[in-house]
């Protein structure tokens, strides 16, 4: 993905749902989601585990949600990601993306067959900061 892709997902797609959103802020997670929501972004926590996190509701999963989400951003292991994948096809997120060391090609095959873009073993924290502030 080029950089004017990657400019082209942070300036059109402003509601993120975080899957494996930690409470705990010394989590890669937390730290990601954190930033994203200090740079303007709406975060939407998936934990099933948790009620709230950065002082959002958390949905147990992505169906759960009752409002569009753009992004699918994945902090999960990548066995456990095609569900997850099915899911953003099925809310019909834009982008499905998946967090550093998160690596499953059929999960990505499937969000790509349902018209998602795919960021695939990247950090949104990092690319944003590459690509967006320092432009």
């Amino acid at each position: 993905m080029n950089t004017e892709d990657m400019k082209k997902i942070f300036t059109e797609n402003k509601v993120i749902a975080v899957v494996g959103l930690s409470p705990n802020p010394s989590r890669d997670s937390h730290r990601v989601a954190r930033y994203l929501q200090e740079h303007g972004y709406r975060i939407i926590p998936v934990n099933p585990t948790a009620t709230e996190v950065l002082g959002e509701k958390c949905y147990p999963d992505l169906k759960s949600i009752p409002e569009k989400v753009d992004v699918v951003d994945v902090f999960r292991r990548s066995e456990e990601v095609v569900p997850v994948a099915e899911d953003a096809v099925a809310i019909k997120a834009k982008v499905l993306w998946l967090q550093d060391t998160v690596v499953n090609d059929e999960a990505a095959a499937i969000a790509r067959k349902g018209g998602l873009t795919v960021v695939m073993d990247d950090c949104m924290l990092r690319q944003h900061g590459q690509v967006v502030r320092e432009g």
